[in-house]
């Protein structure tokens, strides 16, 4: 019997050499596509997410320059308010940070604080005119673009739309809440004494709304 074995054909010399060829070509792409390919880390400053509007990391940012410049400027509510009931003009003139809405003043004060309403306390402060009713928002929810507003150089400008702009406001405040705030037990404040800087919109001199960026309970 004739046993015959069976053989794989070769294939031909000029096909091996066009694959190996091939697959050199492959290499050298993938290599340049590696070389040209940056990593990225998820929330670093490379990522692309970074790019969109983040309210919160602008608030993070912008906060202790904005506390530092309340407490750098900041009155002493003795002295602002002879003052603003004065002249309301003058003393927002001389105290304050121009603002299309009415100036924005910062202050400094200690007192005593009251009863409060949904987070905001009354406050009895010495040399102030009985006249005037001053109030602390403490939260939980802080209203407003007081902290926004009081240097008087975080423009509408800078930002894509009004929605920016608005939550650029809220991104401070909560930034302000979680650095001075969330240490403190605000829902036991009454009776308790309080040195307090903060910002307040002025419109009605007589009605002082102050958003904090320092407070300390005596």
């Amino acid at each position: 019997m004739n046993v015959m074995s069976a053989q794989t054909p070769k294939a031909p010399a000029a096909s091996r050499r066009g694959l190996m060829i091939a697959i050199g070509l492959g290499v050298v792409v993938l290599a340049a596509i590696a070389l040209d390919t940056e990593v990225v880390r998820i929330g670093s400053s490379a990522d692309v997410s970074q790019e969109a509007f983040s309210p919160d990391r602008f608030g993070e940012k912008e906060f202790p320059r904005i506390q530092a410049f309340v407490v750098e400027h900041a009155v002493d509510a003795a002295t602002f308010g002879p003052a603003v009931m004065a002249d309301k003009n003058a003393a927002a003139k001389q105290y304050g940070t121009a603002s299309s809405t009415g100036a924005m003043i910062s202050i400094r004060l200690t007192a005593v604080a009251g009863e409060a309403k949904s987070g905001v306390y009354d406050l009895k402060t010495d040399g102030v005119p009985a006249d005037i009713h001053v109030r602390l928002q403490t939260g939980p929810a802080i209203n407003g673009t007081d902290l926004r507003d009081a240097p008087g150089d975080i423009a509408f400008g800078k930002f894509k739309n009004q929605i920016e702009y608005q939550d650029a406001g809220s991104g401070i405040n909560r930034a302000m809440k979680k650095t001075v705030l969330d240490g403190i037990d605000t829902a036991t404040l009454t009776g308790k004494t309080l040195e307090v800087f903060g910002v307040f919109r002025l419109i009605n001199p007589k009605n002082w709304l102050i958003t904090p960026v320092k407070v300390t309970v005596k």
